[in-house]
């Protein structure tokens, strides 16, 4: 079983939300992305997404896509994510962690040997941002040999049509797009949301949905987790990264922050 789908059976068991942390892997340093990743499991993360730079991210607000170019300009390359991976890993790192990005820089690596090397290093499932469900037959069956998951994403505007395929092809979970736009710019919990949901939910074939953009809050986060199997933050603890990176106490703000936004998936 993979570590994604046994990290959410097991959370069903107890009923609880899951936590799916982002950040962009060599924000704010390169170095250090091994240490943020141990910070976030300790911390109570339950899948631990790495944003792989690139320098034409789709979807991405301001936050993330200048984190990516801070990243890029810092010298992080998709070996180097992979390294960060194998690096958590060796430190005892057992939460699931999934890569997140563009099929530009998958292309360029070579398809089969980064699901490969991904896999080897110690990553779960990969969401490529551009890759739609009618356009995986290339990269799906790649991954799959790999033993790697593949994560697709669906938006309000998505059609029932779009959702089927989707349903038929994920693995992992199914990333719900809360809302139209970019990431990491509304406050509240749309009130379609729940019906969005439910409507992926009828084609998931009991694969979990998490919702996210623009979640920040362990209220968002508690709200989500009533009709959704977790949310997933971001651009805020991308934010909060940057803007401490020179304190010496940054990866306790960071766990802290992330252990009040665990808390709230628990959810009576």
């Amino acid at each position: 079983m993979n570590r994604l789908d046994a990290r959410f059976a097991e959370l069903k068991s107890r009923g609880e939300g899951a936590l799916v942390a982002f950040i962009t892997a060599g924000d704010p340093f390169p170095s250090h992305t091994a240490d943020v990743i141990c910070a976030l499991a300790e911390a109570g993360a339950d899948v631990i997404e790495l944003g792989v730079p690139f320098s034409d991210p789709l979807a991405d607000g301001p936050t993330i896509q200048a984190a990516s170019f801070r990243a890029l300009q810092g010298g992080m390359t998709p070996p180097k994510v992979l390294d960060a991976v194998r690096e958590a890993r060796a430190r005892g790192v057992t939460v699931p962690m999934v890569l997140m990005g563009a099929y530009n820089p998958v292309l360029q690596y070579g398809p089969e040997k980064f699901a490969q090397d991904a896999v080897a290093a110690g990553a779960d499932g990969a969401i490529v941002t551009d890759v739609i469900p009618e356009e995986a037959d290339t990269w799906k069956p790649i991954a799959d040999a790999a033993g790697l998951a593949t994560i697709f994403l669906l938006a309000p505007t998505s059609t029932m049509e779009r959702m089927e395929a989707v349903g038929k092809l994920a693995a992992g979970f199914i990333y719900c797009v809360s809302m139209t736009g970019i990431t990491g710019t509304k406050e509240v919990v749309p009130s379609e949301l729940p019906g969005l949901v439910s409507a992926i939910r009828e084609h998931a074939r009991e694969t979990p949905v998490c919702v996210g953009f623009g979640v920040k809050t362990p209220e968002q986060v508690k709200a989500i987790c009533v009709f959704a199997d977790g949310a997933v933050v971001g651009s805020s603890l991308v934010t909060l990264l940057h803007e401490n990176r020179e304190d010496p106490d940054v990866l306790s703000f960071v766990k802290e922050y992330v252990a009040s936004l665990k808390t709230a998936t628990i959810v009576p």
